[in-house]
């Protein structure tokens, strides 16, 4: 058998089990609950009017030419690199041209020898990658959130490896799930074992709280003051902050800055981001200090809350996230499928997240509320959800328990 035929017979396996993974190009006529794109900046004139100005007086706007260790770096880069570290409360920032790339290179090259990563059971697959080539000993996962599974799997590991570094790696709000991290019961369990932090180190990625949570959009981290707990926070600029791709910074010591420098691969080894993407950060937080998000903000928890109070399922489950991720939990492929079409149909752009993205048993369809989205908008998204359940083949609605 050919390599080609060999590749077909693999894809025809998921294509019969349903897990078949497709690029789509969505309606522009349709109504976004989709994206990323909490605040709704993508879309916001003067965020694009801005843009469009910092370009102008830019001396280069095109490509980096090469990586920061050779010719990619400017002081325009380092200029907003101590600006983020300065509004996120951070000794410094270093930028990587994806949350992807600067969780592999984080995850891979910190942990020393005989070192632990212990990390919630729903991490992102960047935190996977960048353990799987790592120096560690031991990566094991606790169950989603739960404390005592935690602090269970910490005293384990503090006993195998005495004197080890234990990294633990979590989300702050979870990209499928909309929950958010236990941050503070997570501190006061390693502070339990190491009052100075001598071994202990946690890692929270933002990428879905940056500009959404804390003052002005700083993150869920600093909304509850645990800045100066975290031995590394990520933060994403493609979601929120509706720059390019995923671009993203890590915020640590001078030392974890100086070390990644010198050993991170995907930093090291990868053309660096064009000047404007780089402009289109800054302009994002020129936004974010001056305070106009702060009312996006606020209208986004606004229809959060009408959004959750107006839905009722008669099969299924609402996600329990109070954060922009909502959705709707049912119990087979085909079910989330057929919710997701429908609605498609209806003119409403929500997609099927199916296994393995998600566990079996928990497919859903993923629904992410907006600054841009309006009140009657997220009204007629409801009914629609409530007349599929009155229409839909009883077959294929199976109730999923979380």
């Amino acid at each position: 058998m050919t390599l080609e035929s060999q590749l077909e017979a693999t894809l025809a396996k998921r294509r019969q089990i349903s897990k078949m993974r497709r690029l789509v190009v969505n309606s522009s006529k349709h109504i976004d609950f989709s994206s990323n794109d909490f605040l709704g900046l993508a879309r916001n004139t003067r965020f694009r009017n801005n843009y469009l100005s910092e370009l102008n007086q830019l001396p280069n706007i095109l490509g980096s030419t090469g990586s920061r260790l050779l010719d990619g770096n400017s002081s325009y880069c380092e200029a907003l690199e101590n600006r983020i570290a300065l509004f996120h409360e951070a000794e410094t920032a270093l930028i990587f041209n994806s949350g992807f790339d600067a969780n592999a290179g984080l995850f891979s090259t910190v942990p020393q020898h005989g070192d632990v990563i212990i990390y919630d059971e729903l991490i992102h697959a960047s935190v996977h990658e960048g353990m799987r080539v790592s120096r560690a000993a031991k990566r094991i996962s606790f169950l989603h959130s739960d404390t005592l599974d935690f602090e269970r799997v910490l005293k384990d590991m503090i006993f195998q490896f005495p004197g080890k570094n234990i990294f633990v790696a979590v989300e702050t709000v979870y990209s499928m799930d909309g929950d958010i991290a236990p941050l503070k019961e997570l501190v006061q369990i390693l502070r339990k074992y190491w009052p100075n932090k001598e071994n202990g180190y946690l890692i929270v990625d933002e990428a879905h709280s940056t500009g959404v949570y804390g003052e002005n959009g700083r993150g869920v981290v600093h909304e509850l003051g645990l800045q100066d707990e975290m031995f590394a926070r990520l933060h994403t600029f493609g979601k929120a902050l509706a720059s390019n791709g995923v671009l993203a910074a890590i915020l640590g010591s001078s030392v974890l800055r100086h070390y990644l420098i010198n050993y991170a691969r995907p930093l090291i080894y990868s053309t660096f981001m064009s000047y404007s993407s780089l402009a289109s950060i800054k302009c994002a937080y020129d936004i974010l200090e001056s305070g106009e998000t702060v009312s996006m903000q606020n209208h986004v928890r606004l229809i959060i809350k009408r959004f959750r109070e107006t839905t009722q399922l008669p099969h299924g489950t609402l996600l329990p996230s109070t954060s922009p991720i909502q959705g709707v939990v049912l119990s087979s492929n085909e079910a989330v499928r057929s919710l997701a079409s429908y609605l498609n149909e209806k003119g409403f752009n929500v997609k099927p997240i199916v296994f393995p993205t998600v566990p079996v048993g928990q497919e859903r369809v993923r629904i992410c509320l907006h600054g841009h989205n309006t009140i009657d908008q997220v009204d007629g998204l409801v009914r629609q959800i409530h007349q599929f359940f009155t229409v839909a083949d009883s077959s294929v609605m199976e109730v999923s328990k979380l």
